[in-house]
């Protein structure tokens, strides 16, 4: 029986409470299907950052390279700055293992009211590409003159071709196996050196797929279609800013960005993947166990797509749909009062 090495790092507040949730459904779903895992827990965290001075330890990488993949609960906590938590973790993880792929797949289930009338459970079933490695989120920059009225901070964007084009190729590919759409998130009419370079590569790429139509959208007007339209969409490739504003957007149309999971691909397999759910560590709730697990069991999910088990991680899709869809469960993000616990129960029932 195959046995697959996963990292876990539940980091800060839910972070430890997802987790748990999403393990019981891999072994339940690796049982069925004849497939186990092997965990290793990490306690890097902001917790460990306020104790030791760092987010993981110095060797933290090659701790986890010989792993199959990584699954991640959240980040962050009140005390330690946002850039603190996500620089000293997420993001080496991120480019030390070359995870050039944000994938982060936006549907609205049977069962869960969209704050948009136009988004209808069935209809809105999109994914969003992003960029995860370089532009607009690059170390390049600095700060002058701290402290002086000429104080100033320079942050510099960086896109290079080799970067754009793996991600549009990821992009091409898998809108070709979904339904032959793309939409490319641009802001070239202002942005004057880096968005025109992005729309050329697109413009490329889009020829050397001729199975996928595309299009592209500058950003301001996407996000607004997003929202009046959003079942027009199939695939979304975006900058790294413009990626991580428009998922999130997306997963609050879909109903609730305590049910949407993120992916860090390497597509190329060479290091680990990460997965995680989207929510954050949401510390006005944690300690109390009524944390939505669907983010961190649909990110399990995303990762059992990457092994290369389609069929299982469709059943806890499937599972997940049907919680929704067939009980009245829900935790409060969703307005109801089940446990964590209890809700995970349940989709264990219907799994």
């Amino acid at each position: 029986m195959t046995t697959y090495r996963i990292a876990l790092i539940p980091g800060d507040g839910i972070g430890a409470e997802v987790l748990p949730p999403a393990r019981q459904v891999l072994d339940a779903v690796g049982r069925r299907h004849g497939f186990g895992f092997a965990y290793t827990s990490y306690d890097w965290s902001c917790e460990r950052y306020a104790r030791a001075g760092a987010m993981m330890p110095a060797d933290g990488l090659d701790q986890l390279r010989d792993k199959d993949a990584i699954l991640l609960g959240a980040v962050g906590y009140p005390g330690v700055a946002d850039h603190v938590s996500l620089w000293g973790l997420l993001i080496p993880i991120r480019r030390g293992f070359r995870q050039y792929v944000n994938l982060r797949p936006i549907r609205v289930f049977d069962g869960v009211d969209s704050p948009v009338r136009a988004a209808v459970a069935g209809e809105v079933d999109f994914v969003v590409v992003r960029e995860n490695v370089e532009g607009e989120y690059s170390e390049i920059g600095g700060r002058l003159n701290r402290g002086f009225p000429d104080e100033m901070a320079v942050q510099e964007s960086v896109f290079t071709r080799a970067g754009i084009t793996r991600v549009l190729d990821y992009a091409f590919h898998l809108a070709a196996d979904r339904r032959g759409r793309l939409t490319s998130a641009t802001k070239s009419n202002g942005i004057v050196h880096t968005l025109p370079f992005w729309d050329e590569l697109v413009a490329e790429r889009g020829a050397a797929h001729p199975d996928v139509t595309w299009d592209q959208e500058h950003v301001d007007a996407l996000a607004a279609k997003i929202v009046l339209d959003p079942a027009r969409f199939d695939v979304v490739v975006a900058s790294n800013l413009f990626g991580d504003i428009l998922s999130d957007l997306a997963a609050a149309v879909a109903g609730s960005i305590g049910i949407a999971p993120a992916a860090n691909l390497n597509p190329e397999r060479d290091f680990p993947s990460m997965f995680e759910p989207v929510h954050g560590s949401a510390p006005d709730i944690a300690g109390r166990g009524v944390a939505n697990p669907l983010g961190a069991i649909w990110s399990a999910a995303l990762m059992l797509d990457h092994l290369g088990h389609a069929e299982a991680a469709a059943d806890v899709t499937d599972a997940i749909a049907a919680v929704l869809a067939k009980t009245d469960l829900r935790t409060p993000d969703l307005g109801g009062t089940a446990t964590t616990a209890e809700f995970t129960d349940k989709l264990l029932d219907l799994l």
